[in-house]
């Protein structure tokens, strides 16, 4: 066992096109390298003020969510490393991470059939997951320690009709929501569900990451609840003796052994106690016999709302907990904490609003592996 814990966080970031066009603009198919072209320049604020966050709490292993991802993500990373994290930001120190991973997403990525009934195939609504462009809302895993990235597992193209028990959406009449054949081809995930092995001395810790949809902006036929929930279960069913139905996009079937260690990482848009997604999956998940539940919280969000009972664990500046870094239980938890300070602490300028770095705080926790 390892005897300096080791920090891993999560942190959406806000870093796709919508946050770097003129106010009031859409995305289009033509924004795909806009991220590109602010990393290249070096000098956007809310990067900076990205960068400042992840080096002034310096998790060993952090997955980013919402970074764009491009067709060339060893561009993108280069210069994020280059001009905002290797460059020390509102008095941090620079930090390195010499091992990413980042793959394809489901974002933005054309389906082949009108699933909003337009009757045209356009995005952003007739996609694998909601997006204006390939990459959009992607992921991005940096790390110190190296990745596995032959060992990789993912779940981009797993479909939604295989999993056992699956929410099918259902207009309010009872009839399918979608076609036969468009449930026959929709994946589950809406961005991906990665597991990543990250080789820490001679053991293995498995990342793994997830950003499923928000459980709203649908109709009665609740498609986005029914995903987003069925999107945490499938962590549920991958950590237990329940997985013989999944399939990776390598054909390779099966969840986790038992005796793996693993931390759960990812903006999971769900939570037990608030808003509006179906909250089974979510629990089931934080009460998994294999899974410890730190509970990180903030002085921040105890400010920001004093009457939630629930507040000091928030992790989204809206006012719900819906990041996550969850640890197997054969894991020490040491210390652990939401990047949210109050008012009055130091660095509470760099989560002013969410234009000044991100609607969501960076969430860490320290384990002993």
């Amino acid at each position: 066992m390892t005897q300096t814990p080791i920090r891993i966080a999560t942190f959406n970031v806000s870093m796709d096109a919508s946050n770097y066009l003129p106010e009031g603009t859409k995305p289009s198919a033509n924004s795909a390298d806009v991220l590109l072209d602010q990393l290249q320049r070096g000098d956007n604020a809310q990067i900076s003020n990205i960068a400042a966050i992840i080096q002034t709490v310096r998790p060993d292993i952090v997955l980013l969510n919402e970074f764009d991802y491009t067709a060339n993500p060893e561009h993108s990373v280069k210069w994020f490393q280059d001009n905002y994290l290797a460059r020390p930001q509102q008095g941090a120190e620079a930090i390195e991470y010499p091992y990413f991973y980042s793959a394809s997403v489901n974002t933005g990525v054309a389906f082949p059939f009108d699933l909003n009934g337009d009757g045209k195939v356009s995005t952003p609504a007739d996609t694998y997951g909601f997006g204006y462009y390939p990459g959009q809302y992607g992921m991005l895993l940096l790390s110190r320690y190296p990745i596995d990235t032959a060992a990789v597992r993912s779940f981009q193209r797993f479909k939604w009709k295989d999993l056992p028990g699956a929410l099918e959406p259902r207009n309010l009449e009872g009839s399918p929501y979608y076609s036969p054949e468009a449930w026959d081809e929709f994946r589950l995930s809406s961005k991906s569900h990665w597991d990543i092995p990250v080789k820490i001395e001679d053991k293995t810790l498995h990342l793994l990451a997830s950003h499923p949809t928000p459980p709203v902006f649908d109709g009665p036929e609740d498609r986005n609840g029914k995903r987003n929930h069925d999107e945490v279960r499938l962590w549920v069913d991958y950590i237990s003796a329940e997985a013989n139905y999944l399939y990776d996009d390598s054909g390779a079937t099966g969840g986790l052994s038992p005796d793996s260690s693993f931390v759960i990482v990812g903006d999971l848009n769900a939570s037990p106690h608030e808003g509006d997604g179906h909250k089974d999956a979510i629990k089931a998940l934080l009460h998994h016999p294999r899974v410890t539940d730190p509970n990180p919280g903030s002085a921040g969000g105890v400010e920001a709302r004093s009457d939630n009972p629930h507040s000091r664990h928030h992790t989204a500046v809206w006012g719900m907990r819906a990041d996550y870094v969850l640890p197997s239980s054969d894991l020490v938890v040491a210390e652990s904490g939401v990047f949210w300070p109050a008012q009055n602490e130091p660095k509470a300028a760099l989560v002013a609003d969410r234009r000044t770095s991100s609607d969501h705080l960076l969430v860490w926790v320290d384990v002993i592996f």
